[in-house]
């Protein structure tokens, strides 16, 4: 058929979303801080969905402290995730502190390895840095199947997946329990 499916983009980060919500919904699981789970559209458009909500938060900006972007992360290595803009903030410390104490997931998590690419500028977390508000942005890459017909469910690694989810899950625990506030680094601004 002629039906984008949007399996890895954004499925995968959508699909996320959705379990990351129902996982902190669990007894036990809720942390200090609130949360806000939040999808978007129109990325592709000039980030126009989270430009509104940036633009129109619903609690005071001085109340989010970071923003956990997820786009695309069902595809391509089985043991790594892309974590972009981690050199800008002190989230980058905590998320390498936070995967160290959980190797049971296996997930290496590295740099962005294409920079060129700018796609730190391309995605919804960066209306919250334009903001001031510390960002990583979790990104498995492009691939053959992007923006193409091709792109359907039988190509994602669920079970890659469900690791950097639980990764993302622990990250957003230390954080949403943390008495400290993520900071940007200074030379970040």
């Amino acid at each position: 058929d002629s039906i984008n499916n949007g399996a890895d983009d954004d499925g995968s980060g959508t699909v996320g979303v959705v379990e990351l919500a129902e996982a902190f919904s669990r007894s036990g699981a809720r942390p200090r801080r609130s949360i806000i789970f939040l999808t978007v559209s129109g990325e592709e458009k000039g980030l126009w969905g989270s430009r509104y909500f940036t633009e129109h938060l619903p609690v005071p900006l001085d109340h989010v402290v970071a923003d956990l972007n997820i786009d695309m992360i069902g595809r391509n290595w089985p043991d790594t995730i892309v974590a972009i803009g981690k050199e800008h903030s002190d989230l980058g410390t905590t998320l390498e502190r936070v995967n160290a104490a959980h190797r049971e997931l296996g997930m290496t998590v590295i740099d962005d390895p294409w920079p060129d690419e700018r796609f730190y500028f391309r995605s919804d977390h960066y209306n919250f840095a334009r903001k001031g508000v510390p960002v990583l942005f979790f990104f498995s890459g492009v691939h053959q199947d992007y923006h193409r017909v091709t792109d359907s469910p039988d190509k994602i690694n669920s079970e890659k997946e469900s690791r950097i989810l639980g990764l993302i899950f622990y990250l957003g625990q230390e954080i949403a329990n943390s008495p400290k506030r993520p900071a940007w680094k200074p030379e970040s601004y």
